[in-house]
């Protein structure tokens, strides 16, 4: 009966027998593989089941070589299936653990065969032994007479010691056809291995290709960062570019409401403006009285000379208002220039923006 002593989870590949390079998938998905151990035969093998298909069935051998190509791949050359395993484990502690059991049933293995080869030996002796006492007991029976006397006289330790002759023969003769059975087999094994050996060449010519490529990709990967770490700085500089956008925005809202300021104030000074013609007939409408007043008091000269010295300040007063008047005219136009240079210049600032 065969016992599981080791018993493990994943994904299971075998070559492709037809260009001895590339994995193919045995599985979809991880599976279950365990080491079996066969009582009857004292023999160990690795077992594989993916539903009702067997994926792996690998006898181990003294011969067979577990290698690790990855931290989470190894893989292993069946000569008997003709075939290259692969397995890819979840973890680099899984595989750890496989290739130390896979080491200790390739030792067990071993030990298995130098024991078979030990007893195949001895009773290889025995046979010849005993047919070196063969002849001897020939030439006895020869002296002590006929081959019915032998018979007839013979002892019980002479008919043991037949018989045990016998069984040694048959032994010498499965031993020796059992030997033919090991050459052949080991001839067939050499042929194999021969075969695997060029498979793990071409496999480790695939890894370097595959070394390659990675190469490539990693080239590739860190030209991607240095193209990601451009656009960031291109973001970067757009996102400045954004920020001075809004201090502009900003900066013209401000000046929108300096204008809004300044409009008002013109429409202040216009309706100032306004008053100017309302006190210009009214000092039209005083000269007027006061020249009515000269023509009415013409004959009256005590209040003539009053009313002269009156006129001559009204006078005055006029002539300080219409010079008043002439500033405010100039202090109003410079202020209408300087609001339409103004204005120039934030329709300017709002192109260039």
């Amino acid at each position: 009966m065969e016992q599981p002593i080791f018993t493990t989870r994943a994904h299971v590949f075998q070559i492709d027998p037809s260009t001895k390079k590339n994995w193919v998938p045995a599985s979809k998905q991880a599976v279950t593989v365990s080491y079996f151990y066969d009582v009857t035969r004292n023999s160990y093998r690795i077992i594989s089941v993916d539903g009702a298909k067997v994926i792996i069935n690998s006898t181990i051998t003294p011969n067979m070589t577990f290698t690790k190509t990855s931290q989470k791949f190894g893989q292993w050359a069946d000569s008997r299936a003709n075939t290259v395993f692969g397995l890819g484990f979840s973890s680099e502690q899984q595989l750890t653990k496989f290739a130390e059991k896979f080491q200790e049933v390739k030792e067990a293995a071993r030990l298995a065969r130098d024991k078979s080869q030990e007893k195949i030996e001895t009773s290889s002796n025995h046979s010849q032994e005993s047919g070196r006492e063969t002849p001897s007991s020939i030439q006895a029976s020869s002296v002590n007479g006929t081959d019915d006397e032998k018979a007839s006289h013979a002892s019980p330790a002479d008919t043991h010691l037949k018989s045990e002759n016998d069984k040694l023969k048959i032994a010498l003769t499965q031993s020796a056809a059992n030997v033919k059975k090991w050459e052949i087999e080991l001839q067939t094994l050499r042929e194999s291995n021969a075969r695997l050996t060029t498979a793990l060449q071409e496999s480790a010519a695939s890894v370097e290709q595959w070394k390659r490529q990675f190469s490539i990709c990693r080239d590739e990967n860190d030209r991607l960062r240095s193209k990601i770490e451009q656009l960031e700085e291109q973001c970067s500089e757009i996102n400045r570019e954004k920020e001075k956008n809004t201090q502009l925005k900003s900066r013209i809202e401000e000046l929108e409401s300096e204008l809004r300021e300044k409009e008002t104030e013109l429409k202040d000074l216009r309706k100032q403006s306004e008053i100017i013609p309302q006190l210009m007939s009214e000092c039209e409408y005083v000269s007027e009285k006061l020249e009515a007043a000269e023509r009415d008091n013409q004959n009256l000269e005590d209040k003539v000379r009053s009313l002269k010295t009156d006129i001559e300040e009204s006078k005055y007063r006029q002539r300080h208002l219409k010079g008043e008047l002439k500033n405010f005219l100039e202090v109003l136009d410079g202020k209408i220039d300087d609001l339409h240079d103004f204005r120039r210049g934030l329709s300017k600032l709002g192109t260039d923006n």
